[in-house]
């Protein structure tokens, strides 16, 4: 199972953009707080739709209480600071539970967690001009590579047309 953590998220609509691809993902999304935002404001469901409802997820009071309910789990830390790309990495199998973690929006993953992370931090390449990519951008590039390697496991491969063929 695909598991997303934020880190201390600022911006409601890049969690509601996030919960939405979680719900297409089967993906799981843990929040770590504080929120820069309340869970039931309307920026949230508005960016997530109509898929919000259908969306698990869960909330923590700091980074600790998130270790502790899910058993110390092995978690990629997505930075602009790591010196591997999200390509250079295997992540679990089909059958294993994969942990991405992205930092808020104005800051990232704070450091002192990061020096704990050095094996399992993953950047995505840009521009050296660029400070960074959109959240919801960035955790979409990185799930759909770890659902990429286990084969798209369990999701629907091609589409039709509804009033054409092929």
């Amino acid at each position: 199972m695909l598991h997303i953590v934020l880190h201390e998220p600022e911006m409601p609509a890049n969690t509601g953009n996030i919960g939405r691809t979680c719900v297409a993902c089967g993906a799981v999304l843990h929040l770590i707080e504080p929120l820069g935002f309340k869970l039931n404001e309307k920026m949230i469901k508005r960016a997530g739709l109509d898929y919000w409802e259908h969306l698990d997820v869960r909330t923590y009071v700091n980074f600790e209480d998130f270790l502790e309910k899910n058993h110390h789990p092995k978690i990629y830390m997505a930075t602009t600071k790591s010196r591997q790309t999200y390509a250079d990495v295997t992540y679990g199998g089909a059958d294993e539970d994969v942990y991405l973690m992205f930092g808020k929006e104005s800051a990232g993953i704070p450091e002192e967690i990061l020096l704990d992370y050095k094996e399992t931090a993953v950047r995505i390449p840009m521009l050296p001009e660029i400070r960074s990519l959109n959240l919801s951008n960035s955790v979409a590039i990185v799930a759909y590579e770890v659902l990429r390697q286990q084969g798209f496991d369990h999701f629907q491969r091609e589409g039709q047309l509804h009033r054409y063929e092929w």
